[in-house]
């Protein structure tokens, strides 16, 4: 999973609205429009979601997948890893918010997915670029509602 894709965004907030948006998993199914149900299976010691189980659903790509959660101390950043996925093998993804002037974040997305079955590389390229284009696309949508 050595390549990975990386977008970013701006949003009118701040970083720390930005990061309870992005934590709040119960919620991902009433503004992620692939997720179906989102369920937190285990809480990590600071209160923030240590496994969550994902079952999304865009059409031709329906996935069941869980992912581990690394909440960085200082409030700005999370990578999560791949435990078990259907058609994933692998996935690798962060945020990292960045405080900007007037109380806006840029919000940095990097994600790298490997599937069960085997993809070009460059078709794999542009679904993690549609992928974090959504994800970001939504989050700001949410957060500046």
């Amino acid at each position: 999973m050595a390549d990975s894709t990386v977008r970013s965004i701006v949003i009118g907030a701040p970083s720390k609205l930005v990061m309870d948006v992005i934590a709040d998993f119960d919620r991902y199914p009433a503004w992620v429009a692939a997720a179906k149900t989102v369920e937190v299976v285990e809480a990590g010691s600071d209160s923030r979601a240590k496994l969550v189980r994902f079952v999304l659903d865009a059409g031709v790509f329906k996935e069941s997948y869980d992912l581990v959660y690394d909440w960085a101390g200082d409030g700005k950043s999370v990578s999560w890893e791949l435990v078990r996925g259907d058609l994933q093998k692998a996935q690798h993804g962060s945020y990292t918010l960045v405080d900007k002037p007037n109380g806006c974040t840029e919000v940095t997305y990097e994600l790298s997915v490997d599937l069960n079955i085997p993809m070009i590389g460059a078709f794999k390229r542009k679904a993690e670029k549609v992928i974090t284009d959504t994800a970001l696309k939504e989050l700001k949508k949410r957060v500046e509602g």
